[in-house]
């Protein structure tokens, strides 16, 4: 839920185009709509109709979810539907999910919602839970929670310092980009955890490793993210699917011996 939520449409538009750093010119331009009537909108003198709120929407970069928000707030009906992953409308969707995080094996892999909670899994994934307190398992579980909480992962992490920074600053911006007050919470409640609030990359480093220490030894991932584009439901809009890789030569073979199903 957006802070802004039971603010007026002007004020809510205003609002994404000061959070996108665009002046009225710039996104009258990109629309293709007078600054004056722009203006109006945004001042409340003028009332935008579904059709000025979905073009305004799509050049400020609005997701779906704050889409309706705008939507509800002019008095029109939401335009994007949020269904249950498990609706009939979403079978398919949900069957093409299993059977990604079923090909990643044997690298973990995990579908996350729009706040990093942990949608499913497969079973690769066990190594990174190992060590961590129950009730940072108990459903739903937030990987990011989970990575940077002193009984999570944290104390695993070689570089924590470096991870934190970065996942961090992820959940930061997405909470700028959307405006969400769950985000702004879960990166304030993270942030106050322990931890250095900066590492030093290695010299060898071409992404943000995630050096862990497990049972098995020290291993070593980098993670990688996928989201369905075409969304036109709140729900798949904000599923995205992260999958850690090996970044060095033990981590592959160790992943190769250990290959399993999903959970």
């Amino acid at each position: 839920m957006t802070a802004t939520q039971d603010a007026d449409i002007g004020s809510l538009l205003r609002g994404w185009r000061e959070r996108r750093r665009l002046s009225q010119l710039d996104l009258a331009s990109r629309a293709e709509v007078s600054t004056r009537h722009l203006s109006f909108v945004e001042t409340g003198k003028s009332n935008p109709t579904r059709e000025m709120i979905h073009r305004l929407a799509t050049h400020l970069d609005v997701p779906l979810r704050e889409r309706n928000h705008l939507l509800l707030s002019a008095g029109f009906a939401p335009q994007h539907p949020e269904r249950r992953l498990d609706a009939p409308e979403l079978l398919a969707v949900s069957a093409a999910l299993g059977q990604i995080l079923d090909a990643h094996l044997p690298n973990p892999a995990l579908v996350l919602d729009r706040w990093w909670d942990v949608i499913d899994r497969n079973s690769a994934t066990d190594l990174l839970l190992e060590g961590c307190s129950a009730h940072l398992l108990d459903p739903p579980v937030n990987a990011v929670r989970l990575s940077l909480h002193p009984e999570g992962l944290a104390p695993r992490i070689r570089n924590l310092g470096q991870w934190r920074s970065h996942l961090i600053g992820q959940v930061t911006a997405r909470a700028q980009r959307t405006g969400d007050a769950r985000l702004r919470a879960l990166a304030d409640e993270v942030t106050a955890y322990p931890g250095d609030a900066a590492g030093t990359p290695g010299a060898g480093d071409v992404v943000v490793p995630l050096n862990l220490t497990t049972q098995r030894g020290d291993l070593s991932f980098f993670s990688i993210s996928a989201a369905v584009e075409s969304a036109l439901d709140v729900t798949v809009d904000e599923l995205r699917i992260e999958t850690f890789y090996p970044a060095d030569e033990a981590t592959t073979r160790h992943l190769n011996r250990e290959g399993t199903g999903r959970t």
